[in-house]
């Protein structure tokens, strides 16, 4: 069997067991770590971790670069004293089965500011000089981040486009002033990137340590009201006020009469050219030391992408515009070697995405539940898996395999899928699904947990399109322990997904 055979569950950070409202980096990480160790599973896959807005989209970051605090583990500040269990109290009172945002935000940053004051006025100690070299290493991007957020909570949390205008335009010396005005706002948000840091790297390495590969995923665009765009707002698209001139989206089709319309702004793609795409390989390489594999977002948009004029209401007067298409991969290919990216191709995709795609060897991304809607020719049935492609049963956009199968899937589909996937000798069509991707030549598979574990509709993760009631599912400790988890293990052994030292394992048995 081909070395590159691998198999993983998705399982956002958020979605973990904590007790403090929210998933964490703390020891359920670790406990599912150990779970995918166990059962020769090698690709660990989350979803953006950046800070997020009140929806908790970790595709509406304020930072490409930054990591989300809310996802800190707070154990660690107990144990070093930094916290109280009083002042951790109120979390523990948040739901254990979701995601409470506004309270979480609420509780927790009230918690880490506390952790953050008691730190401060420690004058000496080996985390103090570890926080001074990481400001330094990551300056290229934490000073600017920390400034945004002090100067955020300065003006009310209001979008940097309502500050005052030297602030706003980003002016050298309204910039420098700010800095010192807002220097312990600026430390105490560089503290909590670190304690993130810190935490996240010990979890990669324990990772690695067991052959699991951390599965990342980063978003084409950058949120409008982000330290990003301030920044460096000469290269995206925008007035003279700091408002997008253009937004990104895609154009109307057979679900969406209207098209999406995004409210990222617009890359200037020319003087990022010209610039040798220095923003952008700044930004993978920041990546690529966080995780060992990126899915890249909206892969169509590197070669064509929808441009919606910003005073549009939707996205029907939009227009195709060029990406930048092999250049640009092939400077990030100069600058930083080989790329571990996975093309993101899903939807209307035209030949030149592939061609792009291929040129740089780059998989592809199939999804079973787009497999039954015409004939034995659809390239998301097993059978026409290319090997250079991660299958799913469905991705964090997708309705649950289950829900799929009960709420969504026309009859049609199911008439197809029955046939397709033998449904009178197996159990469950999730069960079948399951093994139809273990057993498909595509070279990696990955499984939403909660397909995993046969869970109905009420487990999505996101339903797009709609704007409240996503991001929010989390498991119990307990599903760790379903049955599920043995078949896992068995598929992984028979079909040469596991470890070449673990690949006959079974045969033992």
């Amino acid at each position: 069997m081909p070395d590159s055979r691998q198999s993983g569950l998705l399982a956002h950070i958020t979605s973990l067991p904590s007790p403090h409202g929210i998933g964490d980096l703390g020891n359920a990480a670790y406990a599912f770590a150990n779970r995918l160790h166990q059962t020769h599973q090698q690709i660990w896959q989350v979803l953006p971790t950046g800070p997020t807005g009140p929806s908790g989209s970790p595709y509406s970051s304020r930072s490409t670069f930054a990591g989300n605090p809310m996802l800190i583990s707070l154990t660690p500040l107990l144990h070093d004293g930094l916290l109280t269990d009083e002042e951790v109290a109120p979390l523990r009172d948040l739901p254990t089965d979701r995601v409470d945002y506004p309270a979480v935000r609420k509780h927790k940053t009230a918690a880490l500011t506390t952790a953050f004051e008691r730190f401060d006025k420690r004058t000496l100690g080996a985390q103090q000089a570890d926080l001074s070299r990481f400001r330094i290493r990551h300056n290229d991007w934490l000073a600017d981040y920390t400034l945004y957020e002090a100067l955020r909570e300065a003006h009310n949390d209001r979008p940097w486009t309502e500050w005052p205008a030297p602030l706003a335009h980003y002016d050298t010396d309204a910039v420098d002033e700010a800095r010192r005005t807002h220097a312990r706002t600026c430390r105490k948000h560089a503290y909590w990137q670190f304690l993130f840091f810190q935490q996240w790297q010990a979890l990669h390495a324990y990772c690695r340590q067991r052959d699991i590969h951390f599965f990342g995923d980063l978003p084409i665009y950058v949120a409008h009201d982000s330290a990003d765009v301030w920044a460096h707002q000469d290269l995206f698209r925008l007035d003279d006020t700091g408002q997008p001139t253009a937004v990104a989206g895609v154009p109307p089709d057979y679900f969406s009469p209207n098209g999406q319309r995004w409210d990222n702004p617009l890359y200037r793609w020319h003087r990022m050219a010209d610039n040798n795409f220095a923003w952008w390989t700044r930004r993978l390489r920041h990546a690529f030391q966080q995780v060992d594999l990126l899915r890249l977002d909206h892969f169509r948009g590197f070669d064509q992408y929808w441009a919606v004029p910003a005073h549009a209401d939707t996205a029907v007067d939009g227009y195709w515009e060029d990406g930048p298409g092999a250049p640009f991969f092939a400077h990030l290919q100069e600058a930083l070697g080989d790329l571990p990216i996975v093309a993101e191709d899903l939807g209307d995709i035209t030949d030149s995405v592939y061609e792009l795609r291929d040129q740089f060897d780059f998989p592809g991304m199939a999804v079973l539940q787009f497999a039954f809607e015409t004939d034995a020719s659809n390239i998301f049935l097993p059978h026409n898996y290319r090997p250079n492609t991660v299958a799913y049963t469905g991705t964090h956009d997708n309705n649950t395999l289950r829900g799929w199968w009960a709420d969504d899937a026309t009859a049609k589909e199911k008439r197809a899928a029955h046939r397709y996937l033998d449904l009178d000798h197996a159990p469950s069509v999730v069960y079948a699904a399951h093994r139809a991707l273990w057993a498909s030549a595509a070279e990696r598979v990955v499984l939403p947990l909660q397909d995993l574990l046969e869970l109905p509709s009420s487990a999505r993760m996101n339903t797009p399109g709609t704007a409240t009631g996503n991001w929010q599912w989390r498991f119990a400790p307990s599903a760790l322990d379903h049955a599920a988890f043995d078949r896992l293990s068995d598929w992984t052994l028979s079909y040469g997904r596991a470890t070449p030292h673990n690949r006959f394992a079974h045969m033992d048995r």
